[in-house]
């Protein structure tokens, strides 16, 4: 866990870490156009998949990116990783905006950045076998010399995620879950990463299976001192693994907190809802406390709601609530929350 110093950027309303951070974003926009016509093609509206979304991880910490599906958490990651070019803002890794970085040179910077997919399915080519899928970032990246080192290298990673080096000759369909994504793990841990986008890694995985990978990268951040964004929508696991927490809803961040703090005391609206459907293994308590259930969808993103995107579905909106777009305002403790009304 880190014990950085947090602040509040006033003009941007976000929460940053203020030591020297090792992935800053700064109103990150991700807009799919939305074009029409035959010949010739213009654009009629756009996607606003991610709208305005601001934070930092310090080294070593995981900040959680929790909400909905279609909030925007996974296109946030691999904009993060310009796997999706953002439309506007800017992501500083090692002191660079890498938006404006060309797909040429970002090359040095991928095996800094690596990621680890919520499909331990379908991420694993099904024609190489575990030591060529481990071993092909160290041949792209030159991180190991010949053959044989290259070998000793994938078997010490096959290792460090808790398998038997001699399954580095078995194909992905001769794996369970829970190992195949050892093997997505030991594939990004192959680059020497500083920092892990983690998209629901454990989401497609059995219980039991989902604490021994969540385990697996606890430890292997404090080993090697890997920052994570743990994209997830399972607010349980979420709350386990991560230092802070992000909630997110239709391309932008409603609440950031500390993940003690975010849980003891959930204040946006949005948050409090989503807490409340968090099940309580105590019958007692769970019988007791209140659900709250939003009216309605989430609002297509093509065209969001004026004002504060949550407002349609939210238990507490006024009139002055289409009218102002709230921003992520200080409530003390490291707790930004962006609500006019709380």
């Amino acid at each position: 866990m880190t014990s950085e110093t947090l602040r509040i950027d006033g003009e941007r309303g976000a929460l940053f870490a203020s030591d020297g951070p090792t992935l800053s974003v700064r109103d990150l926009r991700v807009h799919f156009p939305i074009t029409s016509g035959f010949l010739i093609r213009r654009q009629t509206g756009a996607v606003k998949a991610v709208d305005g979304v601001s934070f930092d991880i310090a080294p070593g910490e995981t900040l959680g990116l929790v909400g909905e599906s279609g909030s925007g958490k996974t296109t946030t990651g691999r904009a993060i990783l310009q796997l999706q070019r953002p439309t506007a803002g800017s992501v500083e890794f090692g002191g660079v905006d890498l938006t404006g970085v060309s797909a040429k040179k970002m090359r040095p910077f991928r095996s800094e950045m690596q990621i680890i997919f919520q499909d331990p399915y379908g991420s694993l080519n099904p024609r190489m076998s575990a030591g060529r899928i481990i071993g092909e970032p160290l041949t792209v990246h030159g991180l190991a010399g010949d053959k044989d080192q290259r070998r000793d290298r994938v078997a010490e990673l096959l290792e460090r995620v808790g398998m038997n080096p001699a399954m580095m000759n078995r194909y992905p369909h001769e794996f369970s879950g829970g190992q195949r994504q050892r093997i997505g793990i030991a594939r990004a841990l192959a680059g020497e990463p500083s920092f892990i986008v983690c998209d629901e890694p454990v989401s497609a995985l059995d219980v039991s299976i989902q604490a021994q990978i969540l385990n697996l990268l606890s430890d292997l951040q404090s080993e090697f001192n890997i920052s994570y964004l743990f994209i997830a929508h399972d607010l349980s696991v979420v709350r386990h693994i991560s230092d802070r927490v992000a909630v997110m809803y239709l391309g932008k961040i409603m609440e950031l907190a500390p993940s003690a703090e975010l849980y003891e005391n959930p204040t946006h609206p949005y948050t409090r809802a989503l807490m409340s459907a968090v099940p309580i293994p105590d019958p007692l308590i769970e019988r007791q406390r209140e659900r709250i259930v939003l009216a309605g969808d989430m609002p297509s993103p093509i065209n969001p709601p004026s004002g504060c995107v949550f407002r349609t579905r939210c238990p507490i909106a006024t009139d002055e609530c289409a009218e102002i777009v709230p921003e992520l305002s200080d409530h003390g403790n490291g707790h930004a929350v962006a609500c006019i009304k709380v």
